[in-house]
């Protein structure tokens, strides 16, 4: 909420000042596009952890529920590799490009990605622990239910 209120304030903040004062903020313009990015990124494991995602699962629910499992724990070792995979390219990037900042506010690569990799490190964490719980499958009755 803080990040979504900082948002506005920055946001409004700028139209103000360009309005009224005839002054550009171009860093407000970074630290919120920041601030959204990190919103974004952070409420990933945080829905996850939920099960609040959007979810397709028309054809695992017809299912008989043991395929259904099995198509929920494949989905979730599918969301584990993804989120694996994104740790490894932002290391692979960043071995790279951690030593440049940002235009304006110059904040360091390393900081401006750190929601990302919090995020996706989180969403590993998650799955994982998705993974060891003996079931993840909504049931069709109450979606808001895990099966026991």
């Amino acid at each position: 909420m803080l990040l979504l209120a900082l948002i506005c304030v920055l946001v409004v903040g700028q139209v103000i000042g360009r309005n009224l004062f005839n002054t550009g903020m171009p860093w407000a313009d970074e630290l919120s596009r920041f601030c959204g990015v990190a919103i974004v990124f952070l409420c990933v494991p945080l829905l996850a952890l939920r099960d609040q995602h959007v979810a397709v699962d028309m054809v695992p629910m017809m299912l008989p529920e043991k395929q259904g499992r099995w198509i929920s724990y494949f989905t979730e070792l599918m969301v584990l590799a993804f989120a694996c995979l994104m740790l490894w390219s932002l290391y692979a990037f960043l071995g790279r490009a951690w030593k440049f900042a940002t235009p304006t506010l110059s904040i360091p690569n390393w900081v401006f990605y750190a929601p990302a990799i919090i995020s996706f490190t989180l969403l590993a964490i998650v799955t994982i622990s998705r993974l060891a719980t003996p079931s993840s499958r909504r049931s069709p009755e109450s979606p808001d239910r895990m099966l026991p």
